[in-house]
C-alpha cells in the first residue's frame, strides 16, 4: 500500500498537492486527526487492494503540538504500514503574499491577536520536527502549477506521464450544437458524406462499410495524417502544462457517419500513443 502523509506550511499548497494526488489515483482525506490515522490504515490494509494508494493531510489545524502525530507514526510502524511524509513549504514572504491575496485568516492568527508574519513564523517553528522526519520536501515558492504537478508525478507516479491525462473523443452533429465541454473541435463536414449513399444511410460510422467508404478517399487519409501530427505535438504539452482531462469533439452534420468514424480512428491513435482515451458518440442515435 502506498501511504502518503501530507503536511507542511499553511498557504504553501497542500490542498493543491492533495488534488493532484487525487487525480493520480490516490484516495485523499484532508485534515485527518492524527489519532485516527492508525485506525484508518487498518481499514485500508483490510480493503483487499481497494485503498492501495492513500494520501492523508495532517497539519497545524490539528493542534499546535505534534505528540499525537508522532504517536500515530509509531503505531503505523508497529502495524507494518509503510508510510512516507511529504512536507510542503514556501518562503515566509510568499506565504504572507498568498494570504493577503486570498484574505483568509492564518490558523495560528488566534483571531487577530497575532500578526500574519508572527503566525507564519510560529507555524514554521512548530512544524520543524515534522519537516525533519519528511522523506520528501517540496518548496512551492517558485513552482508553477504545472511544475508542481510534474514534481508529484516524478515522485509518486508510475513513470508514465501519458497516464496523467485522460482524453475523451466525442462525435457530434453540428445541427444539435457543439459540446460545451469540448477543448478542441474539429469539423469533418468537408469529407464525402455517406448519407447520400442509399445502402449506407441507415448505418453509422461504427459500421465497416461506412468506414471503408470514408477511408478510401485521399482527403480522409490526409486529414487524419495532419490531425495525428497535431495531436502528437499537443498532447505532451498539455500533460506538461498540468492538464488532467482533455475533450476532443469531432463534428459532422448529423453526428451519424463521418464524425463517428473519425472519432473511433482518432481514439485508437491516441491509445496507441500511450494515453488513456475513451470515445463517445453523442448524437449517433438521434434523428
Amino acid at each position: 500500500m502506498d501511504f502518503i502523509i501530507i503536511s507542511g506550511m499553511s498557504g504553501a499548497g497542500k490542498s493543491k498537492v492533495a488534488s493532484f494526488l487525487e487525480d493520480m489515483g490516490f484516495y485523499v482525506v484532508d485534515n485527518m486527526p492524527a489519532p485516527l490515522m492508525p485506525r484508518f490504515a487498518e481499514l485500508c490494509m483490510a480493503g483487499q487492494g481497494k485503498y492501495d494508494r492513500v494520501a492523508l493531510v495532517n497539519d497545524i489545524r490539528g493542534g499546535q503540538t505534534f505528540d499525537d502525530f508522532f504517536d500515530a507514526l509509531a503505531a503505523l510502524d508497529r502495524m507494518g504500514c509503510a508510510h512516507r511524509i511529504l512536507f510542503v513549504e514556501a518562503s515566509v514572504e510568499t506565504i504572507i503574499k498568498r494570504y493577503k491575496e486570498t484574505r483568509r485568516m492564518h490558523p495560528l492568527a488566534n483571531n487577530g491577536e497575532r500578526t500574519l508574519a508572527e503566525a507564519v513564523a510560529l507555524e514554521k517553528t512548530d512544524l520543524a520536527p515534522v519537516r525533519q522526519k519528511a522523506e520528501y520536501i517540496i518548496d512551492t515558492t517558485a513552482l508553477s502549477t504545472a511544475k508542481l504537478r510534474g514534481e508529484l508525478l516524478r515522485l509518486f507516479g508510475d513513470g508514465r506521464q501519458e497516464e496523467a491525462m485522460t482524453v475523451n473523443v466525442t462525435s457530434f452533429g453540428f445541427k444539435h450544437g457543439i459540446p460545451i465541454e469540448a477543448d478542441l473541435v474539429f469539423d469533418v463536414r468537408f469529407l464525402p458524406n455517406p448519407y447520400y449513399i442509399t445502402e449506407l444511410r441507415s448505418l453509422t460510422g461504427l459500421d465497416e462499410p461506412v468506414r471503408s467508404f470514408l477511408f478510401r478517399y485521399q482527403q480522409t487519409l490526409d486529414f487524419m495524417a495532419h490531425l495525428e501530427d497535431l495531436l502528437s505535438f499537443l498532447l505532451p504539452l498539455y500533460v506538461a502544462e498540468g492538464k488532467t482531462a482533455l475533450v476532443i469533439a469531432v463534428g459532422c452534420t448529423g453526428g451519424h457517419h463521418r464524425s463517428v468514424a473519425i472519432t473511433r480512428a482518432l481514439c485508437e491513435f491516441i491509445r496507441q500513443k500511450g494515453y488513456s482515451a475513451s470515445e463517445n458518440h453523442r448524437d449517433m442515435t438521434r434523428s
